[in-house]
């Protein structure tokens, strides 16, 4: 049931009901649990995988959301990664899309941070790459590390770049739902020289429970190409540094 509304991103309980060919007393059972562990949230009639401003989503959810936006944002980003760097990445299914890059990519030798096991699994292979897992608490909700002992982990390095992403962006600061996320992500803004932050057009316009940062903390933002003039003309307002990165042409 979880895979299906991950993939669907929201179902009735209806509709499952009749999927699965159960009573609807037992659909509402399952859904609690499955709202108790975190993977979705419910509404009147039905449950949901999509974000809301106090729920964020599964990663394995993410992982399958705005891929070619992320890896727009991301092919931008590489650029700014050269050899011999110590570069942070969060863990966000944007930087990811950066860690993917990386294997492939020409910028060894080269150290990349990480508290998100799906790049620590991505990279821990590679070639030229010095691969450093910070340690924590691990939460299977977000397949990464996170706590005060990863806290304290970032609070000892010095990184050239941090790269990372967060839930929303309004009025010129990030937001996130969850706030054991937000503490992990400002010591790593504190641990870099430079500060990018990578986000999809979605994230334009929204607020989350909890406020990370300023816009100005990132020396630069980058977001797809598919931004409303409307949202770009806010972080002008607001005179954040941003880029637009340009989606990939598909073929005919």
């Amino acid at each position: 049931m979880a895979e299906q509304v991950l993939a669907d991103g929201s179902a009735t309980a209806a509709e499952l009901a009749e999927r699965f060919g159960v009573s609807l007393m037992t659909i509402h059972r399952d859904l609690d649990e499955l709202e108790r562990q975190g993977i979705v949230r419910k509404f009147r009639g039905g449950v949901t995988a999509q974000p809301s401003g106090v729920f964020e989503s599964n990663v394995q959810y993410r992982l399958k959301s705005m891929r070619a936006e992320k890896a727009a944002v991301a092919e931008h980003a590489l650029r700014m990664v050269e050899p011999g760097m110590a570069i942070l990445l969060d863990d966000s299914t944007s930087t990811l899309e950066i860690a993917r890059r990386l294997r492939t990519a020409e910028v060894t030798p080269l150290t990349v941070v990480t508290n998100f096991l799906e790049a620590i699994n991505l990279l821990s292979d590679q070639r030229g790459i010095h691969l450093m897992a910070l340690g924590g608490d691990y939460d299977p909700l977000h397949s990464s590390f996170l706590g005060v002992s990863c806290v304290e982990a970032v609070e000892q390095l010095r990184v050239d770049v941090c790269f990372a992403s967060t839930s929303a962006v309004h009025r010129g600061y990030a937001y996130h739902q969850e706030q054991h996320i937000v503490s992990v992500k400002r010591a790593m803004l504190d641990a870099a020289a430079r500060n990018v932050l990578l986000i999809d057009h979605t994230k334009l316009g929204r607020v989350a429970l909890h406020r990370v940062v300023p816009l100005s903390r990132f020396d630069t933002v980058l977001v797809d190409g598919g931004a409303s003039p409307e949202a770009l003309r806010d972080l002008d307002e607001h005179k954040v540094r941003y880029e637009v990165c340009a989606m990939p042409v598909s073929e005919p």
